[in-house]
């Protein structure tokens, strides 16, 4: 822009907007949705029917159902009294078809009614600012996701919604029960903004970093970095083809692993015991066959649901962060952007060590609430791999950890000579009797590691940037043992990050280094985040997948101080 000047000429070079002005008006992202324009939106016509109205309609045949004779009693005229036979032939017979018809008729009514009145008044928009859902025509809920605090979108197809090509998404905030779910769009129209959230959000958080930038910045530059920025944001996960998994789970693996869960365990147990039972006491055939018969049901139960859930697994690298999707009926897409991984659970069942099978659960940060069932189900990362699948995708998971062969061998096969870890003293056998040469801990620059269990081997792998503190305790045998425990606490999940039956010293030495390496590393973390955040730190694709930062594990006896004895 230029200033006229007061004698009415013109200066011969443009005044640059001061710094204020330009932190003030981040720059405007290019949406692709017209339904992300800033103004309030209806969601699809059928949304209430899947978001509950079939639940209703089967509730409302049942009662129909059974409650049959008293409710045509309730419609006929006087005189005329209802006898069990036919429902249609008897209104035929004493000409009440009519009456019949309009009382069913007005049942449609006010049901279709009710539908579309949830639905005109469950509104959504997407701004530049945030992601706001109004619902509810008596109680009115209006829930608001700030774009600066979106953590991600899943897109979710249930199987009902498939066959109708509808899908949900579902925007994570950082929170709890901060989610926010835009219940349902067709699958094009939730593709396409779920894109325009991610960057828009994207654009938001930068925009923070442009306007500190700004403050600070010559005037002349400002025009520099806002361009510079819209550049970046604009390449934020616009592609939207399916990436390349970079594990494969086969279809035998699935069915091997699901005969051979720990499920499968206790219901040998259960069969064996059954059996003891018969050919000690025959008379106990019948109660035999009273439990078999529910655990049969509810183990096959369990098993197809678990093969379903696991299907179409798929894990990726992209420009948001790394991809999931899982699902044969319903499919799931999530991305998990960096820094959301908060713990890491590598877990062998016993059966499955003949195959070098292992899973992978995270506690992540979820804005979903402790009363979704989806939060378990988003933990299992990995359902089932070998143990080069193990690596690749804890390399994505946590690029920043030095993750190699050595280091998951010692960790999940060990102990090895010379692995670094600190093992649990022979005292510990009261505890421990199996496991207590196994059961130890190592202390990273970048992460703690937790082995323990023999049978039922796990390694937890807790990134220090993201501990929230750390505890030692003791019971009163661990006292006497002179043991401890250790816990490093995270996000609520499925992840434990507690490790006991340790040496009393070595958890105090432990909790110090832990302790000092967590505070310093979540102020690196925060001030790489900062600097992430600038318009010319470049393009936000993550390194690839071998690009590991070289580190080396901090030693025993030089990562830990000697402890204060009181």
């Amino acid at each position: 822009m230029t200033t006229p000047d007061p004698r009415g000429a013109t200066p011969p070079h443009p005044v640059p907007p001061a710094a204020d002005d330009a932190a003030a008006a981040p720059p405007q992202e290019q949406v692709t949705s017209n339904l992300s324009d800033g103004e309030w939106h209806r969601l699809h016509p059928l949304s209430p029917l899947l978001r509950g109205g079939l639940t209703l309609l089967v509730v409302l045949g049942v009662i129909v159902a059974n409650l049959r004779d008293r409710l045509i009693g309730l419609f006929l005229p006087d005189g005329v009294r209802w006898e069990e036979g036919d429902p249609v032939d008897f209104l035929l017979d004493s000409n009440a078809i009519v009456p019949a018809l309009l009382v069913v008729g007005g049942g449609l009514v006010l049901l279709i009614a009710l539908f579309w009145l949830s639905w005109r008044f469950h509104t959504f928009r997407i701004s530049d600012t945030d992601v706001e859902v109004r619902s509810g025509v008596l109680f009115r809920t209006h829930r608001r996701a700030p774009l600066d605090r979106v953590q991600g979108v899943n897109l979710t197809r249930p199987a009902l919604a498939r066959l109708v090509g509808l899908a949900k998404l579902e925007v994570v905030g950082a929170g709890l029960d901060a989610n926010v779910k835009l219940e349902y769009l067709s699958t094009a129209n939730s593709e396409t903004i779920r894109g325009d959230i991610l960057r828009l959000a994207s654009g938001r958080r930068r925009a923070g970093a442009a306007a500190r930038s700004a403050a600070t910045a010559p005037a002349a530059d400002v025009g520099r970095l806002t361009a510079g920025l819209t550049q970046i944001v604009e390449g934020v996960d616009e592609d939207d083809s399916e990436p390349a998994s970079i594990v494969r789970v086969p279809v035998s693996r699935l069915l091997l692993a699901n005969l051979l869960s720990g499920s499968t365990i206790w219901l040998l147990v259960v069969i064996v015991a059954a059996i003891v039972g018969v050919v000690l006491q025959p008379i106990w055939l019948i109660g035999a066959l009273g439990v078999m018969l529910p655990v049969a049901i509810g183990f096959g139960a369990y098993a197809i649901r678990r093969l379903i859930r696991m299907a179409r697994y798929s894990i990726a690298p992209t420009s948001a962060g790394v991809r999931i999707t899982f699902g044969l009926l319903t499919t799931v897409t999530e991305t998990l952007p960096p820094g959301r991984v908060h713990a890491v659970d590598i877990r062998q069942p016993l059966l499955w060590r003949w195959g070098g099978w292992w899973s992978i659960r995270v506690n992540r940060l979820s804005g979903a609430a402790m009363t979704d069932a989806s939060t378990t189900q988003f933990a299992d990362v990995l359902p089932i791999g070998t143990i080069d699948d193990v690596e690749r995708v804890l390399r994505l998971l946590l690029p920043s950890v030095p993750i190699d062969a050595a280091l998951l061998d010692a960790g999940l096969r060990g102990p090895r000579e010379g692995d670094g870890y600190t093992v649990s003293p022979r005292r510990a056998r009261v505890f421990r009797p199996l496991s207590y040469r196994r059961n130890g801990f190592r202390l990273l620059r970048e992460a703690l590691l937790l082995r323990r269990g023999r049978l039922w081997p796990a390694l937890v792998i807790l990134p220090l940037a993201r501990l929230q503190s750390v505890r030692v305790d003791q019971g009163p045998l661990d006292r006497k043992l002179s043991l401890a425990r250790v816990t490093g606490h995270t996000v609520i999940g499925p992840v434990s990050g507690s490790l006991s039956a340790i040496d009393r010293d070595d958890a105090l030495r432990l909790w110090r280094a832990t302790t000092d390496a967590a505070v310093a590393h979540a102020a690196d973390d925060a001030d790489a985040d900062a600097d992430a955040d600038e318009p010319d730190r470049g393009a936000l694709a993550p390194a690839p997948v071998g690009d590991v930062p070289a580190s080396s594990a901090v030693p025993a006896s030089s990562a830990v101080p000697d402890p204060e004895h009181p």
